[in-house]
């Protein structure tokens, strides 16, 4: 028994109790990392947090625990010390923070769910889900059901009820809206999009170049002082995503001391609050990628790190593909993040969480016969996230020993073939001892894993970070700006 009278047990991964194959030794091995580092990692379950018919809380305790342990492997790399740090991962901090834009308070104020013409509609044949919470996206999806600008969700709803999902779908895409038609598991995995994704690892990584090892400074271990180890420290980091997968991982950096800067094009803004919930750690600036590009190149040539959300190859014509970013700047990292992966018939399309449940029949198992449902959390956003900053810095890890500029790409279909059961993470079977599981209290509420700063937004509430490993950061060293106010230029 542990000090607060909670049963703990080590459980190896291929253990009876542990052959669900969403768990922090799959994801690891996605990740490339070895085996013998699992034994570092400790989880306290609780019952009752992300509660849902699929194993959503399985899943965030994996992409969690493999990111705070590829941040361990990184911080014992660089301090030199003779074993990485212990991982702790705990369901209630891990529940509280894929939920952190739902605990979000501004002086007090809740943060802005979806727009009224996000969500689930009936069609004559079925269900359909929308995505409008961006005036652009809105003023699209207008347009292909030829609504006017001030139309109400009533008229929505009418024109809607008319028309086929499918044929919904086809017409709101082609307009440049998002819109996905409800599908089962077993109609997604016959579709050629949900056979693609379903065919590509959970996390792909590559090689681009020849570029020499990286040197990374080395870090003071942990002293009296009580300075946190960070692992990113002196990392720089050019976000340029949207939304919240994206803006997780990259928060996620800033947290382990990587200097952040998210860039975004000066006409779309972000959502307020939804910067606000990502955006600890960072700063903000914008810039038009097609006529700064002076002060972008210079921005470039210091870079580490390039992460990008946007959808595959739509910000190519700007030279930000991986080669072309590789060519310029020798042994940067470049991450890349998609709704449907840069595959199949989907590899263009936009998308966000709510659509990828929608198509791949996670809504319509969390559902019911009356209507379609939804994860607890954006759990497939948090979950790539988590993972996307995994796979930085496993891959920083990697280049101090191999060189090599390198790419990683994830997907947030590809995760939700994991959890759904459509695919397992590529690498054989989850090796290794998983380490100690603590049974801790049930879940009942954020509030443990909640705190409060002062900002130049406001009074805010947030849930605190997830990833924990010993003499690691527990908060963030800066609060999140308004958007778009900081200059474009590195700390």
């Amino acid at each position: 028994m542990n000090r607060e009278g909670s049963a703990v047990r080590t459980v190896s991964a291929g253990s009876a109790d542990r052959v669900d194959p969403i768990n922090v030794a799959f994801a690891w091995s996605a990740l490339g990392g070895d085996p013998a580092l699992l034994s570092h990692v400790a989880v306290v379950e609780r019952e009752g947090a992300l509660a849902a018919r699929l194993p959503v809380r399985s899943l965030a305790r994996a992409c969690t625990g493999a990111c705070a342990l590829a941040a361990a492997e990184l911080a014992a790399r660089r301090a030199g010390l003779s074993a990485a740090p212990g991982v702790r991962v705990d369901d209630g901090a891990v529940a509280a923070a894929f939920a952190s834009e739902r605990h979000l308070r501004v002086d007090g104020r809740a943060a802005a769910s979806f727009a009224p013409l996000s969500r689930f509609w009936r069609t004559a044949d079925g269900w359909v889900r929308t995505h409008a919470n961006y005036p652009h996206h809105r003023a699209r999806l207008l347009a292909a059901l030829g609504a006017p600008e001030d139309a109400t969700e009533d008229d929505v709803a009418r024109r809607l009820s008319a028309r086929g999902a499918l044929e919904t779908e086809e017409a709101v895409c082609a307009a440049g809206g998002l819109a996905v038609a409800l599908r089962t598991a077993e109609e997604w995995a016959a579709h050629p999009q949900g056979s693609a994704a379903a065919a590509r690892p959970l996390v792909e990584r590559g090689r681009l170049d020849e570029a020499p090892a990286r040197v990374l400074p080395p870090l003071g271990g942990p002293d009296a002082s009580g300075a946190p180890l960070l692992p990113a420290a002196g990392l720089r980091v050019l976000d340029l995503t949207r939304v919240i997968a994206g803006p997780v991982a990259t928060r996620t950096l800033a947290l382990l001391g990587a200097d952040v800067l998210r860039v975004d094009a000066p006409r779309r803004p972000e959502l307020a609050d939804q910067h606000t919930d990502t955006g600890f750690g960072k700063r903000s600036t914008t810039l038009d990628l097609a006529a700064d590009t002076g002060a972008f190149e210079e921005l470039l040539a210091s870079a580490d790190v390039v992460i990008t959300g946007y959808r595959p190859g739509a910000l190519d014509r700007f030279g930000l593909s991986p080669e072309a970013l590789a060519e310029r700047r020798p042994g940067v990292v470049v991450a890349q993040l998609s709704a449907w992966g840069g595959y199949g018939p989907w590899g263009g399309r936009r998308g966000f969480d709510s659509l990828v449940q929608a198509a791949t029949g996670i809504a319509a198992a969390e559902g019911s016969a009356q209507a379609p449902g939804a994860l607890p959390a954006q759990a497939l956003d948090h979950g790539t996230g988590y993972l996307l900053a995994a796979a930085v810095l496993r891959t920083l890890t990697e280049q101090s020993y191999e060189g090599g500029s390198r790419v990683v790409r994830l997907a947030l279909a590809r995760t939700a073939a994991w959890l759904t059961g459509a695919a397992a993470p590529a690498g054989g079977g989850p090796p290794g001892v998983v380490g100690v599981r603590e049974t801790g209290a049930p879940y009942d509420g954020p509030a443990p894993w909640l705190s409060e700063a002062d900002s130049r937004v406001g009074r805010l509430r947030y849930a605190l970070p997830p990833v924990a490993f010993t003499g690691g950061p527990t908060d963030w060293t800066r609060p999140p700006g308004p958007w778009g106010t900081d200059p474009a230029r590195w700390s």
